[in-house]
């Protein structure tokens, strides 16, 4: 089953304008979510650890069940980065239903590339493969996510005018 959901431009009337209005409000929440994520991401780790620090709480947490702190650590942060990417992925093929899958998960692994790379010039941040990979896996999972309520919402209606 191809991750290509069917455009529903064939929908009568109201369909087709809800489509663009919510093609088009992904669109705009693109913008916020990029500052966000860059604000995370790209600032001193002094300053993104006020948010950030939640993973290091849970690691705590997690320890007084016996689970090593690094372990948990690693696992949450892995966690977090998939979080993060997940709105990415689900933005994009909303905003841009013709897009292919493989575009849209490139284009997550290309953000979160030159998201690491910058980090290597900012001396309090870490840049490391596992961000890319978890990030990009964020970014697929938004996009399965999306498009699967897409198709659902399609024969939805599809069974809704057939009656």
């Amino acid at each position: 089953m191809p991750l290509v959901s069917p455009p529903m431009t064939d929908a009568p009337g109201p369909s087709r304008a809800v489509t663009r209005r919510l093609a088009l409000t992904a669109r705009i929440l693109l913008a916020p979510y990029a500052i966000v994520v860059l604000l995370l991401t790209w600032l001193p780790a002094e300053e993104a650890g006020t948010v950030t620090g939640v993973v290091a709480v849970l690691a705590r947490l997690v320890a007084t069940w016996g689970v090593p702190v690094d372990a948990a650590y690693a696992v949450f942060e892995f966690s977090a980065n998939i979080a993060l990417f997940t709105p990415l992925g689900a933005l994009l093929a909303v905003g841009w239903r013709r897009m292919p899958a493989w575009a849209i998960v490139a284009t997550g692994c290309a953000a979160s590339t030159v998201i690491e790379l910058v980090q290597l010039a900012i001396p309090s941040r870490f840049s490391t493969l596992s961000d890319v990979i978890a990030n990009t896996l964020g970014t697929a999972v938004g996009l399965v996510i999306a498009r699967a309520i897409l198709r659902a919402v399609s024969c939805g209606r599809a069974a809704d005018s057939g009656s």
